[in-house]
């Protein structure tokens, strides 16, 4: 999908997010020899190691960026599930058979307790998700609409503008039963309440002037 300012661009309503691609076990975006990968977080012999969904290279995380990871995956709730991160950073691989590689961590967009997000059919299409609390909801946007979904009420799929604010801020907006309804997203380190997930862009839902605040990040469709 394109993204400009002024005029804005109508998108076709979003077909129910379908496909099985998984994670690729190459990388999905590159900008200026930076890799983003998806993987599990492991402590090794006092160092936090990047095992990426696919594949058996490891990684030991180096956070030149001090982006908070390592404080972040110490704080994570002891909750069940794998520490699943989704990174951006220079990644070298080792040269010796059975060592550990290397990775210059440049951004962290998700950091949670999860045990099927490497299996996540939809990431790929996504271009940006955020959900909130008190009451329940979620948005999935991608190049085709968006879904929302509220707790207790029905799904809605429909179309949406973009308009960039300046700043990597960013809102889709979209009216639907005589609501106008919008998401708000700003490039912000934000915790979810619920379940201690650490993601990388505050959000906030406005449906009819009122707001509900929550995190979001980017999908695999998205790198910016």
């Amino acid at each position: 999908m394109m993204r400009v300012a002024r005029p804005l661009v109508l998108l076709a309503l979003l077909p129910v997010f379908a496909g099985c691609q998984m994670f690729s076990s190459k990388p999905a975006d590159t900008t200026a020899g930076q890799t983003r990968l998806q993987g599990e977080l492991v402590s090794s012999n006092g160092q936090l190691v990047f095992q990426p969904c696919v594949g058996q290279q490891r990684y030991v995380v180096r956070d030149s960026a001090n982006t908070s990871l390592v404080q972040d995956a110490s704080y994570m709730p002891d909750a069940p599930g794998k520490l699943f991160a989704d990174i951006r950073g220079s990644f070298v691989a080792s040269k010796a058979p059975g060592t550990d590689g290397e990775v210059e961590l440049q951004q962290l967009y998700r950091l949670e307790r999860s045990s099927t997000a490497c299996q996540d059919p939809n990431f790929k299409q996504l271009t940006v998700h955020a959900n909130g609390n008190g009451p329940a909801w979620e948005v999935q946007a991608g190049g085709k609409g968006m879904v929302l979904k509220r707790q207790g009420q029905p799904d809605l799929a429909l179309p949406y503008v973009e308009e960039q604010v300046g700043d990597g801020r960013f809102s889709l907006s979209t009216e639907a039963n005589n609501q106008r309804i919008e998401l708000w997203v700003a490039p912000q380190r934000c915790t979810d309440s619920a379940n201690g997930s650490v993601q990388h862009l505050g959000a906030e839902l406005r449906i009819n002037g009122q707001v509900q605040r929550g995190c979001g990040y980017f999908g695999g469709a998205r790198n910016d």
